[in-house]
């Protein structure tokens, strides 16, 4: 398993700091923040230029995030947005985007026929960015209404039928979801694209927001049971550091990129 860093660990800095610190951090890959990418392209950067600061800074580009599912109302303008972020992807050598739900169903809709109206809104995703040869990876959300774990998010892609389709898991939504182990195992190895990663406060699940997330290892996710389950299924891919906390983002990148390696290298040393 490799380790990655999410933009949104250091929200408030650039594309290029990212990259910068990330590399100087020793992080192999890295999760572009798509509103950083749109302000680096504003700026008259091309995605030629980017590739070659990755390149530059050996970092690989797990994916491109986040991008809401929109399933109960007009999503058209979400779906432009994707296929613009789709038509990037592959001239930085990006092969995933990563797709959250966003709106919940209508009071009265049942869970089950939520799941199948989010799996045919997911289903216009993934065919509107086929032909850019990129995949979507798919994340539950902690305690969502009808996307909250892993059970989930594999039933509304396996509805959706696509072939680019598979999921991600983040450990702070799987603790706040109260996830049980059996089903992460449950995950087909080839289906899970992405691992985030973060712990939290000691707080009631109920009461858990991302303002709760920590470094890995200062908190109470049960991290080491989670990822040695990861291990065993032979997942190789990212994880990805994803914290979202107002008083890490007021340190310097570099020192948010050196923590949150820091961090990630104790507990990986136990796995």
């Amino acid at each position: 398993m490799r380790p990655c860093i999410n933009g949104a660990t250091t929200m408030p800095y650039s594309l290029q700091e990212d990259i910068v610190f990330g590399h100087k951090a020793k992080f192999e890959g890295i999760e572009i923040w798509y509103e950083k990418l749109k302000k680096f392209i504003n700026e008259g950067n091309t995605p030629v230029k980017l590739q070659e600061l990755l390149w530059g800074a050996e970092l690989e580009p797990a994916t491109l995030c986040g991008f809401p599912l929109i399933a109960f109302s007009d999503n058209e303008q979400a779906v432009q947005e994707l296929v613009k972020a789709a038509q990037i992807a592959p001239q930085i050598d990006c092969e995933t985007l990563l797709v959250f739900p966003d709106d919940a169903q209508p009071a009265g809709m049942s869970k089950s026929e939520a799941i199948k109206k989010a799996a045919g809104a997911l289903q216009v995703y993934a065919e509107a960015i086929k032909p850019y040869k990129v995949k979507i990876a798919f994340e539950p959300v902690g305690r969502h209404p009808y996307a909250p774990g892993p059970n989930e998010a594999m039933e509304i892609i396996n509805i959706a039928g696509s072939e680019n389709l598979g999921i991600a898991i983040d450990t702070f939504h799987c603790y706040k979801s109260g996830v049980n182990f059996d089903d992460i195992k449950a995950v087909p190895a080839g289906k899970l694209f992405i691992v985030h990663v973060s712990d939290c406060e000691n707080l009631p699940p109920e009461h858990l927001t991302d303002k709760n997330r920590v470094y890995t290892g200062l908190g109470t996710i049960p991290l080491v049971e989670m990822l040695k389950i990861l291990k065993e299924k032979g997942y190789k891919g990212f994880l990805s550091v994803e914290i979202f906390r107002e008083e890490y983002w007021k340190e310097s990148p570099e020192k948010i990129m050196l923590d949150a390696k820091k961090n990630m290298d104790a507990v990986m040393a136990k796995i």
